[in-house]
């Protein structure tokens, strides 16, 4: 295939992707977004989310995709099976601690005046980590795919490794020193 990769930043949702997306922007990479969710409480930042990507798993057409080549999107790790295979794809998957990531979604909910009570931690934390299991092993078989997994909490005490580290995985050429300027540990707010 000689077309430029489409960069996705994927994961669990809560798990660093909207801070992985403002770093890439900042590095260089423009961002496929359309910014009809804005800044919140909960992402003062920005989401950084495009429609459409939530709309993988219950449209054919995926022809929009064509204008994410040399461009980061953000997918959540549930719809990346429904991506085609007719494109080449470098993805940075945010891990980040579980109990974080759960703490942090039920924050949310708090927040948006929704039931919390729906579904207990410890039934969640087995259905994301089977999920994990599974999506990773998915990948690996992949041949289209090419995965840099991203460790968020290791991002937050030591950002200059991983910067470098996400800067040779794709090709060398961002402005580290302005991914670096994004790392914001005061929204690390959730902690396990």
């Amino acid at each position: 295939m000689n077309q430029k990769a489409i960069i996705l930043v994927s994961g669990l949702p809560r798990s660093g992707t909207s801070m992985m997306m403002k770093m890439l922007e900042a590095g260089g990479l423009e961002p496929l977004i359309d910014n009809i969710r804005k800044a919140d409480e909960d992402n003062p930042k920005g989401y950084y989310e495009l429609e459409q990507v939530k709309e993988l798993d219950k449209s054919d057409d995926k022809t929009w995709l064509v204008e994410a080549q040399g461009k980061v999107i953000k997918i959540i790790s549930q719809l990346l099976r429904d991506l085609p295979d007719t494109h080449q794809y470098k993805i940075l998957f945010m891990r980040r601690k579980m109990a974080e990531i759960l703490a942090s979604q039920k924050q949310m909910l708090i927040r948006r005046g929704e039931p919390t009570d729906r579904i207990s931690d410890k039934e969640l934390t087995g259905l994301f980590s089977k999920h994990l299991v599974s999506t990773e092993k998915w990948l690996h078989d992949q041949p289209n795919f090419d995965v840099y997994y991203v460790p968020y909490n290791k991002v937050l005490v030591d950002p200059a490794v991983y910067v470098q580290q996400i800067n040779t995985f794709l090709g060398g050429e961002l402005n580290t020193d302005a991914m670096l300027a994004v790392v914001d540990k005061s929204l690390h707010r959730q902690r396990a």
